[in-house]
């Protein structure tokens, strides 16, 4: 069988892989490449975020059997491969102070099971591209942070022989991206186009008390015909999608016009990242010379930014 490029993209929970990144991984798999969703967690411990289904006896008796019934529908949609990495849902902490986190939760398993646990994935799967969060979790969700914290970790560890002998052949992927998400950019491009079609815009109050931090945004990946495929997934995730909320106020169309791209940032690579990438594999020439360099003598990161922190 004639090997194909592999893509691994890495998630806190389900519903994250649809909100984030769904349209390049249909594009990806459209085009033949090979994409694995990993969910470090289950969700269990999500709110039920569609009003018309708070009351649903069924949901209620058993929430997190219905996420992963959920992730099944997504996945299907998306043509996607998945796999739980097996962790249990931090829940998001509210109150001045905050309580404590759950005790067994994702986001205070020590570092060595967490890494252990992907980096056997990593070596299974074999990627030659990984996509995570940023440092900061995209948001700061205890589980969104603690994936940055695991995946950047294991992006290293699968490639090094002395590392986790027990757990496969050492696999070097040779890209690692953060997913860009709702950049400044994008909402404002979108929040204008509204407003000049004579529309109301959900982003108005968003966009006057923007206080996040920009990005570097390396990598732009054109996904507007699959928009469409991008949405039915994560309506697919109907406890924690409200289909009359902010998500779906912007027309395809004007989405497709505006800002057709779904915008990405190198954080490590074993090749250079050209200026206004537009393919999370660029500069790597082929499937069997990636291949080679990701399991043979360990390459050498000429791009690495990622920002090294403690679990």
């Amino acid at each position: 069988m004639t090997e194909r490029w592999r893509l691994m993209c890495v998630h806190a929970h389900p519903d994250d892989e649809s909100s984030k990144g769904a349209a390049t991984m249909a594009k990806y798999v459209a085009a033949g490449v090979q994409v694995l969703v990993v969910s470090c967690t289950g969700g269990e411990r999500g709110d039920v975020l569609n009003p018309g289904l708070r009351d649903d006896p069924h949901i209620l008796r058993d929430l997190a059997q219905v996420r992963r019934d959920e992730m099944a529908d997504a996945q299907a949609i998306l043509g996607v491969e998945h796999t739980w990495l097996g962790f249990v849902d931090s829940g998001l902490p509210e109150g001045d102070p905050l309580p404590p986190l759950p005790e067994g939760c994702f986001a205070l398993e020590p570092p060595e099971v967490t890494v252990e646990a992907l980096v056997r994935e990593i070596r299974r799967f074999r990627p030659h591209v990984m996509t995570t969060y940023d440092e900061n979790g995209g948001y700061p969700h205890p589980d969104h942070i603690m994936c940055h914290v695991v995946s950047a970790a294991a992006f290293e560890a699968a490639g090094d022989p002395a590392a986790y002998e027990h757990a496969g052949a050492p696999w070097q992927p040779l890209k690692l991206y953060y997913n860009g998400g709702f950049t400044k950019a994008r909402i404002q491009a979108l929040h204008d186009a509204l407003l000049a079609m004579g529309e109301e815009s959900p982003y108005a109050e968003w966009l006057a008390g923007w206080d996040r931090p920009d990005r570097t945004v390396t990598t732009r990946i054109h996904a507007a015909d699959y928009f469409e495929v991008r949405d039915r997934a994560l309506l697919a995730h109907r406890t924690q999608i409200d289909p009359q909320g902010t998500w779906f106020k912007v027309p395809l169309e004007v989405q497709r016009r505006e800002w057709p791209y779904e915008d990405y940032e190198a954080a490590a690579a074993c090749v250079p990242i050209a200026e206004g990438e537009d393919d999370l594999f660029a500069g790597l020439v082929s499937v069997q010379e990636a291949t080679a360099m990701a399991s043979g003598p360990r390459p050498t990161f000429v791009h690495d930014t990622r920002v090294r922190r403690s679990a």
